[in-house]
């Protein structure tokens, strides 16, 4: 997972903002790094499926060495970097292979009465509350929980990977990304060596004592460890909050999908474009020159890729600063596009179709507890999601 060296806090522009332009725009980071910002549906696409456009982490270290240039994400990179999303072909089939089994649909749905056994204990908790952070009490324990139990993370030690985790996808400083690097590898390698001596019915477990030519070593099972955990949870956190949000925001689409549970999986789509979240792709580089909307683009050079633009460029999405429940949102590119596209997606839509038919059923009422323009965005270059989201629910 790279986010742009040394990249500048800003919170993401919301579904608000002005039209994307079908444009690539040269930038220039505080350190003096050059990148592109490839925006617009049509060129987003085109840089997330186009393998001209690579994702090989050691291939970025090399290019910001040549460069003299230091990124805080060296120590990461070379200890929990070599996974699926930072490789290209034909490594990354490799590595995607040996996880894909664990999310197919099909095993997905066979989670279903355990995510709404945790969902329903969640909702149980605050029964009764005057306000409610749902952040806090359902949208992060959720997916932390259900991810966790996959892989096979104790339950004790799951609060700690949030904050590892926050300094990955968050703008933190060097040390502190340093830091959570060292201490979560520490850890992982542990817990692989542990699963090894004692196998049990989780992933990490099937990983670590898979008797193939295509097992992963330890180092690439603590890798990918690592970026299930991150995104098995940081994604599906942000789809939450940020559809409940929409929702007590437009009461006519809220009453709309009460009336009519049918609009639920066109519902969570329309979430995961109208304010997705992630905001921008991991980075790339491009293997040779590369023309995209217009643009050329040389060799070697760092693309970071606008999710946000893409879902929200009017020629593809009609209004898209309108939530509208009924519109086929499907296309949109929050969980990627191409070889890359996100291997947890049916998780996180599972999760989502959870959490809100269980909100409706609980709560006759729901609305902000808080002002909207009191709310706190994460301050993150990568994802978009809310610090907190208080509401009341009766």
């Amino acid at each position: 997972m790279h986010q742009p060296p040394h990249a500048a806090e800003r919170p993401a522009p919301g579904p608000g903002a002005a039209p994307a332009a079908r444009t690539v725009h040269p930038l220039e980071m505080a350190n003096g790094t050059r990148l592109w910002l490839v925006t617009g549906y049509g060129p987003v696409r085109q840089a997330l499926s186009d393998p001209r456009f690579a994702k090989d982490s050691w291939e970025i270290m090399r290019i910001l060495r040549d460069r003299r240039i230091q990124a805080h994400q060296e120590i990461f990179s070379q200890a929990l970097s070599h996974h699926m999303l930072n490789t290209d072909p034909p490594e990354h089939h490799r590595l995607r292979h040996m996880v894909n089994k664990g999310f197919t649909l099909r095993r997905v749905q066979r989670l279903r009465p355990r995510i709404e056994q945790i969902t329903d204990q969640l909702l149980d908790a605050v029964q009764g509350q005057d306000s409610v952070d749902l952040i806090e009490a359902l949208a992060f324990p959720l997916p932390i929980t259900v991810i966790c139990e996959l892989l096979g993370v104790p339950e004790e030690d799951r609060r700690t990977f949030r904050s590892w985790t926050n300094a990955f996808v968050l703008a933190v400083e060097p040390e502190v990304f340093r830091d959570a690097s060292v201490a979560m590898n520490a850890y992982i390698r542990e817990l692989v060596a542990a699963k090894r001596a004692a196998p049990g019915d989780d992933m990490i477990s099937a990983l670590a004592t898979e008797d193939s030519e295509s097992a992963l070593d330890d180092e690439e099972i603590a890798a990918m460890a690592v970026l299930l955990l991150a995104a098995g949870h940081e994604t599906t956190v942000n789809l939450i909050g940020n559809g409940a949000l929409a929702l007590v925001t437009h009461p006519g689409q809220f009453a709309a999908l009460r009336a009519d549970r049918s609009l639920l999986p066109g519902a969570i789509e329309e979430f995961l474009r109208f304010e997705s979240p992630v905001n921008q792709a991991t980075m790339r580089f491009t293997k040779e020159p590369v023309e995209i909307g217009g643009v050329l683009i040389p060799e070697d050079e760092f693309v970071m890729v606008n999710v946000d633009s893409a879902n929200h460029d009017p020629e593809r999405f009609p209004q898209p600063g309108r939530l509208d429940l009924k519109r086929d949102a499907r296309g949109h590119v929050s969980f990627g596009h191409g070889i890359h596209f996100c291997l947890g997606a049916p998780l996180a839509r599972l999760e989502a179709e959870v959490v809100f038919t269980k909100l409706l059923d609980c709560f006759e009422t729901i609305e902000l507890a808080t002002p909207v323009a009191q709310l706190e965005w994460r301050s993150s270059t990568l994802m978009r999601g809310l610090e907190s989201l208080p509401l009341r629910m009766a």
